[in-house]
């Protein structure tokens, strides 16, 4: 017996398509907002950061979803999508908003089926899911799963590290920031539920526990009074 080749719904040219429509929409959505928009000051509130968090999680969530048995092409473009109304809507509502701007795309770019699209928009729709993810999709919960995992380990750290210039901190705070990550990385491992997702979270977490060791081995009067997990 052959293995059947399943045909993908989106093309390369496609998914390219897509991919500059989304930076587009988040550049004009900082553009038109008086003053550069709320909060754009911090660096993970502008359209740059927003867009890589976004390729961040179309990567992350295609390949838990490769492991996991869920529809790649599905939750490719839902990820690709899930943050694009995160810049000009309420926190509370930019799922939803995603959700209609995403149907409005594949409905007027391509031929792509009505039940694709369908699953696309539930996914952008749900993932802001606070309950338990055997609630929603396989889809919805392998991008739920990576968008929880892109601020744990490495890129947290960072992030977190980057705050303290924004805040006016000094490096003697590492630490505090850094444990800000761990608490996240552990929250996450209760969040996530995939085998997949549950190893890149150990993986990440792991890298935080070194960098966190080794500031307290180089930095004099560190704060040690800062636990980890």
């Amino acid at each position: 017996m052959g293995v059947e080749i399943k045909e993908s719904p989106v093309t390369d040219a496609e998914l390219a398509e897509m991919h500059e429509f989304v930076h587009d929409y988040l550049r004009a959505s900082v553009e038109n907002e008086d003053e550069g928009g709320r909060m754009r000051w911090y660096p993970w509130h502008s359209a740059e950061y927003r867009f890589n968090h976004i390729l961040n999680v179309v990567d992350l969530a295609t390949e838990i979803a490769r492991e996991e048995g869920g529809d790649e092409d599905v939750v490719r473009v839902a990820a690709l999508f899930h943050d694009i109304a995160k810049l000009d809507a309420e926190q509370d509502a930019h799922a939803d908003e995603g959700a209609r701007v995403a149907r409005e795309y594949l409905k007027t770019h391509g031929d792509f089926p009505e039940s694709f699209r369908d699953r696309v928009c539930r996914a952008v729709a749900d993932h802001s899911h606070q309950g338990p993810l055997d609630e929603v999709t396989l889809e919805t919960q392998c991008l739920i799963e990576a968008d929880v995992l892109d601020k744990v380990g490495a890129n947290g750290a960072a992030l977190m590290l980057l705050r303290m210039g924004y805040e006016a901190r000094t490096h003697m705070d590492s630490a505090e920031m850094v444990d800000r990550v761990l608490e996240r990385g552990v929250e996450a491992l209760d969040r996530v539920e995939s085998d997949h997702a549950r190893d890149v979270a150990h993986r990440r977490l792991k890298r935080v526990k070194w960098l966190r060791e080794w500031l307290t081995d180089e930095v004099a009067e560190m704060d040690l009074d800062v636990e980890s997990e």
